[in-house]
């Protein structure tokens, strides 16, 4: 497997650096948009944006609207600071947000759990088939669903 090296942060480390990405992309941080970056990277499965969206409001005692979270989570999915599990319509934080490749994940079908892993040779034959094909701005989504081995245990 070709991957490659980058660090993974958690905690305060993850937020200063999500803030610190989404500012060189040209966005601002917003006390709304820590707060549903906060509430998503606190979750270990993916999120839905109406979880998501229950957990700031529940933060901020007041109903947060799904539809403003899908916006911000829009926002952090273009700008690298969160990656969207297709198969579930869910989001999980990206651990390592300054750094930009494809991931593959793995979805547990027993308990939701998801992880990745790096294959910068597979993703890249992906990205390369789908030019050849005339498509442009491929963006590889490659989701394995299987029994994670906690489960299978």
């Amino acid at each position: 497997m070709t991957g490659h090296n980058h660090h993974e942060h958690q905690g305060h480390s993850l937020i200063e650096e999500a803030e610190r990405v989404l500012e060189a992309a040209g966005e601002q941080w917003t006390a709304m948009r820590a707060d549903v970056f906060r509430v998503m990277s606190a979750y270990e499965k993916p999120a839905s944006a109406y979880d998501i969206a229950e957990g700031v409001g529940n933060a901020r005692g007041k109903r947060v609207a799904a539809n403003s979270v899908y916006r911000i989570l829009d926002l952090f999915v273009r700008t690298n600071l969160a990656n969207r599990i297709e198969s579930a319509n869910a989001y999980l934080a990206n651990t390592h947000p300054g750094c930009r490749h494809d991931c593959i994940f793995l979805i547990c079908d027993d308990c939701g759990q998801a992880s990745h892993l790096d294959d910068d040779k597979l993703t890249s034959a992906l990205r390369e088939a789908g030019q050849q094909a005339g498509f442009t701005h491929v963006r590889p989504v490659v989701e394995l669903r299987g029994l994670c081995a906690d489960c299978t245990s």
